[in-house]
């Protein structure tokens, strides 16, 4: 079972969790002036590397509140968490 460290609650159970989908995404703006071939490409289109990618998480059965997770996609090792107000954490190289 995968660990995650809540930036609020602490360590829990990946069970407790929503995997929210990449994170650091900007929204297309204004919405209504956007063509649908670029409305489609920011809901479906989205990095998937091997390594490092930055996640949106919810704590759905804990504090329910977003933050973001640093996570490895081959391992699914958790690197890092942060609120999302807080900028990316530099990882060790």
């Amino acid at each position: 079972m995968l660990l995650i460290p809540c930036p609020w609650c602490g360590p829990r159970d990946e069970d407790e969790f929503l995997n929210g989908g990449e994170a650091h995404l900007d929204r297309p703006e204004p919405p209504e002036t956007i063509s649908e071939e670029a409305w489609a490409e920011y809901l479906f289109f989205h990095h998937n590397p091997r390594g490092i990618l930055a996640e949106r998480w919810v704590h759905i059965y804990g504090c329910r509140r977003w933050f973001h997770a640093l996570r490895d996609t081959v391992t699914h090792r958790i690197h890092a968490t942060y609120k999302l107000d807080e900028p990316r954490p530099e990882l060790p190289e």
